[in-house]
């Protein structure tokens, strides 16, 4: 699967980040920056732990 961020909803809450640091980070200016975008496996059950969390729904998996 993968992950998909629509960057103009983030809010840069940072929930998703500790749900999946592994997979993505807030950066130095509080932009969510994905370091990978196909994940399965441990990682997909980590990615949809991200995406559950976010308050704002910026990230979906498809």
């Amino acid at each position: 699967m993968k992950i998909e961020l629509d960057r103009p909803r983030c809010e840069a809450h940072g929930l998703c980040e500790e749900a999946a640091p592994d997979l993505m980070h807030l950066d130095d200016h509080d932009d969510l920056v994905l370091d990978v975008t196909e994940v399965d496996g441990a990682a997909l059950e980590r990615a949809r732990a991200a995406v559950r969390v976010c308050p704002v729904a910026a990230l979906r998996l498809v």
